[in-house]
């Protein structure tokens, strides 16, 4: 069978994740949990708006959504907000290995466009690290389809 191009991405993404999950990082899809960060980040400005007596930056510490958008501070969850309102659509996922964050480009030909090398470039800015995760993904796939006996 011969593999769409969204197939071979939703296999480098699948090959990708497992790889963080082996080595025991924290990650996330931006493709899928983009909206989740700026959702999050809302709801910390709503909780220090209705009760400003707490600093941002405690509430950004204390927040259930540490885990989805990997910040210690207000102005880091702010500058990063704003960083991925540009350029999330450039990465394939947000990572962290010992709170150091990180982007990543999960492809299947290793091609960077024009736009990711510009968002690279704003990333490391922010003083981000940024890989590419290359997965060879066969363009053709064989596979056979079993009958199991049963039925009228």
């Amino acid at each position: 069978m011969k593999l769409e191009i969204n197939d071979k991405e939703a296999i480098v993404e699948i090959l990708a994740a497992r790889y963080f999950a082996d080595q025991g990082w924290k990650w996330i899809s931006l493709r899928r949990d983009v909206d989740r960060i700026y959702k999050s980040f809302e709801e910390l400005e709503d909780q220090y708006n209705a009760y400003p007596y707490m600093s941002k930056d405690w509430y950004v510490e204390n927040s259930a959504s540490k885990n989805i958008h990997l910040c210690s501070k207000w102005d880091e969850l702010k500058t990063f907000v704003d960083f991925l309102k540009a350029y999330s659509e450039d990465f394939d996922f947000l990572v962290s290995n010992n709170d150091r964050k990180m982007f990543c480009i999960a492809t299947s030909d290793g091609q960077i466009t024009d736009t990711q090398k510009r968002a690279i470039t704003e990333a490391r800015n922010l003083k981000c690290n940024v890989f590419v995760f290359k997965a060879n993904v066969p363009d053709e796939l064989d596979f056979e389809l079993l009958q199991v006996g049963g039925g009228y």
